[in-house]
């Protein structure tokens, strides 16, 4: 097939992915080629990690960062210098329709970015351009919880004057997003991030926990400040998840976040592929710092 101009070949279109619901390649590759105006600009020019499940999500998964050898010629990659400082990855870079649809072809249902793009850097990674609060709910707490943590998370950046986005994580938890003015080196932005953390997790102890440890977990919502880190990625906005369901992490508003607090409903945060499509054309993207 033809895709922007570029000549790419897809395969096993009827081959079904998630078992439960029997949605198929063919409507995976559709969902992203359809999705593509809005989740294009929040993988520009960030080096893509690939998680591919290549016989569904009930089956084994593998997460991809090099670039496939039998890439085409036209995907655009980056290198990267190997986080534990030996060699270098070469990444692909999705910019364009054609190469977001090759990536689905090669069943990537979930695109995994960094905080940070590329620019006209030669040193690569690049300093961070966005902060990520990952709110992971513990045994005995869920999606409510979060949008309560979210909340606070948002006053706070609010009193340090920093613009916010808010999506679901497409699986139990809410992510916050700042974006990060002017240059801010990543010692600064993950010693930031990890002092807002422990902030609110002194105000809100019986809530909040920002310790990674699983026993202090319970019955608490993890800020994982931790996520800030040049080798570090999260979830991309729009991305398909790889659970029972094609649920999607969705770009929300702080007034859905607030109705869901208000309702304890957080079914009201749980959105299929299908339903994100309806969302975006009739609220365009929210997730969008312009």
């Amino acid at each position: 097939m033809t895709v922007g101009g570029r000549e790419l070949t897809v395969s096993n279109l009827e081959k079904v992915l998630f078992p439960e619901s029997g949605f198929t390649k063919g409507e995976l590759i559709d969902y992203y080629a359809k999705i593509a105006p809005a989740m294009l600009p929040h993988l520009e020019d960030r080096p893509l990690t690939m998680k591919r499940y290549p016989d569904g999500v009930e089956k084994a998964f593998f997460y991809e960062k090099h670039v496939p050898a039998h890439a085409p010629s036209w995907v655009r990659t980056l290198t990267v210098p190997s986080a534990e400082g030996e060699g270098a990855v070469e990444y692909a870079v999705v910019s364009d329709l054609p190469t977001l649809v090759w990536a689905a072809n090669l069943g990537t249902i979930e695109f995994h970015v960094p905080l940070w793009r590329a620019g006209r850097r030669r040193r690569l990674p690049a300093p961070p351009d966005l902060l990520v609060f990952d709110l992971d709910p513990g045994e005995g707490t869920g999606l409510v919880e979060c949008c309560q943590v979210a909340l606070w998370v948002d006053e706070l950046l609010q009193s340090r004057h920093l613009a916010s986005r808010v999506k679901t994580s497409g699986s139990k938890g809410i992510q916050v997003y700042a974006l990060l003015e002017g240059k801010t080196s990543w010692a600064t932005s993950r010693a930031d991030a990890h002092a807002m953390a422990l902030g609110l997790e002194k105000e809100h102890p019986d809530v909040v926990t920002s310790n990674m440890k699983k026993s202090l977990r319970r019955g608490k919502v993890l800020i994982d400040w931790s996520q800030n880190h040049a080798s570090k990625t999260t979830i991309g906005a729009y991305s398909i998840r790889g659970r029972a369901r094609p649920t999607v992490s969705t770009p929300v508003n702080w007034k859905e976040v607030h109705e869901c607090l208000r309702t304890g409903d957080s079914a009201t945060l749980e959105f299929t592929s299908a339903e994100v499509l309806m969302r975006v054309e009739k609220l365009g993207d929210l997730f969008a710092f312009s």
